[in-house]
Parts: structure tokens; sequence; C-alpha cells
């Protein structure tokens, strides 16, 4: 059994999306005691504070499964030059009613990719911001901007040869953020 259990949040809901190839990419550089769920956020209502007291199954899960993580990898595309509505969504949930947030003291992990140059770095920024809030000790370097192009992954879905080193890199930063902030 891992020792570090990791709930991945991927803040898009595209069957193909290039932010869910990542996150199953790089898990595959991590070491053997690390283990990684993505969490899903697709079945959850809008966040209503109304229903606070009474939370969906699916909030409740959520939740669940990141209080039982020892660290937390937010995979995330940028929608409008900030993170998408699906993921601030789930983060919301997770985090009410006020006090009884499951990411309180998570380390985490930001990534992100897109076609664009920039590779989702304002995403990140305005994600790195409410996890502050949240209390999440973040990984702050290094920083994973990566522009998705010809390479980035390999004809099995792995990580490219020519971005291995750098990913591997970013990879071993987490892990050893994970293991110094863990509960």
């Amino acid at each position: 059994m891992s020792k570090y259990q990791i709930a991945v949040v991927v803040g898009s809901l595209r069957q193909d999306s290039l932010n869910r190839k990542l996150a199953n990419a790089i898990v595959k550089l991590a070491p053997s005691e690390f283990s990684f769920m993505q969490v899903p956020i697709d079945d959850l209502p809008l966040y209503n504070q109304d229903d606070d007291a009474n939370q969906a199954a699916s909030v409740k899960r959520l939740k669940n499964e990141i209080k039982d993580a020892q660290g937390v990898l937010f995979v995330t595309p940028e929608y409008n030059r900030s993170i998408p509505g699906v993921l601030k969504n789930a983060i919301d949930h997770a985090s009410r009613p006020y006090g009884q947030s499951a990411w309180a003291g998570k380390p985490a992990g930001v990534l992100g990719t897109s076609p664009g140059a920039t590779g989702t770095c304002m995403a990140q920024q305005h994600l790195r911001n409410i996890l502050a809030t949240l209390d999440m000790p973040t990984l702050g370097q290094p920083e994973a901007f990566i522009q998705a192009k010809d390479g980035l992954f390999d004809a099995a879905g792995n990580i490219g040869a020519d971005s291995k080193k750098f990913l591997q890199n970013w990879m071993n930063q987490y892990v050893t953020w994970v293991k110094k902030h863990a509960a």
C-alpha cells in the first residue's frame, strides 16, 4: 500500500482534456510510495450556501476523498485568464460550511497545460491565491506553465522525452513538498 495518497483534481470536464492527459502522465513520474486518485467533480451541484446543512452525497464524497488524502494535485486549464468555474465550484463545496474545510493543511501542487504560449500561468496564479486562503501550503517552485505542443506526450500517453526532465524535476519537488507538509 502507498504511504502517500494524493487527490488529483482536474479542472476540466472534457473527455479528451489535455489537462487530464497531463494528470494521467505526470503521476507516472512519482515514486511507488505515492498513489494518485482523480477526484470527480462533474457530479457536484452548483454551490449554494443554503445547502451547507444538508450537503449532497457527491459533495460529502468529495470532502471525504480530500480529507483522506495526504496531498492534492491540481491540474487545470485556463479559461478567460482564470480557473474554470467547475474547479471553483469544487473548491467552494469542499471548503464549506465555514470552519469545516477539507482543504486546510493539505500540501498542494499546481500544474496546467494549454496550447497557448503562457501555458495556464494566469489560472495557476489565481488558483494559488485561492489555495492560500484555504490554508493549503502550495509548492512555489518550480512553476510549470506547460505549452501543449507536439512531443509533450509520447504515443503511449506518457510524458514525452523533450519534457520529461523538467516534469520529473517538478514531480521530485512535489514529492519532497508533500513529505514535508503531510500531517
